[in-house]
């Protein structure tokens, strides 16, 4: 019995240090965002698994959009996942500036590709009310956690992922509506060359046997 209650003491302490730390970890995130300091975001930030996480958004989002419009055929659908992949990673590329990431972050304010979209800042989290930020808190998997920028998910949020010594920013999930813009500006993009042309039989277009 003895054992048993240690090991509860044991699990409960561990559980408390975990959930303080990250509500440290986030605080000086929201910290860095409020007083506009680039270098410490970024260096809170990883820019891969964020980069990740938008183009996969986008090009899910672009898919559907394609398939409403139409039956899409198993050899398209690839394409169109490899191409607006790599069209959504050269638009989400031009948005990882520290200016750019700093007013998504701190504003909400989405520009991608000539896209504007909008989302909740992370401004509107403070972290000293310690069971009201609980609240936004989502455990995904075992090292990241999701944390709603809003009241809802379908306002947005962003992930935490432990890496190392601490804790970075690992994605940022938009809501419904901005993906959708940008996944529309996607469908536009994907549809023309580099050089501006419209794309013959590429992504976007109907193809026939």
């Amino acid at each position: 019995m003895r054992w048993f209650f240690g090991s509860l003491v044991a699990l409960l302490v561990c559980l408390g240090i975990y959930i303080g730390s990250a509500i440290v970890s986030l605080g000086g995130l929201v910290q860095a965002v409020k007083v506009r300091d680039s270098a410490e975001v970024i260096a809170r930030t990883d820019t891969a698994r964020v980069r990740r996480s938008l183009v996969d958004q986008i090009v899910a989002a672009y898919l559907k959009q394609i398939g409403r419009e139409r039956p899409v055929k198993p050899l398209e659908r690839l394409a169109a996942n490899n191409h607006g992949a790599s069209v959504a990673d050269a638009m989400i590329a031009k948005m990882f500036t520290p200016e750019n990431l700093m007013a998504v972050l701190s504003k909400g304010a989405i520009s991608v590709g000539g896209a504007d979209a909008s989302m909740r800042g992370l401004t509107d989290i403070d972290t000293t009310k310690v069971f009201d930020t609980l609240k936004r808190v989502r455990p995904t998997k075992a090292v990241e956690s999701q944390i709603l920028v809003g009241e809802a998910e379908n306002e947005g949020s962003i992930n935490r992922h432990f890496e190392g010594s601490g804790r970075k920013l690992s994605g940022i999930q938009l809501p419904t509506a901005a993906v959708q813009v940008l996944a529309q500006n996607l469908a536009r993009n994907a549809g023309r060359n580099d050089d501006g042309n419209p794309a013959g039989g590429g992504v976007g277009r109907q193809t026939h046997d």
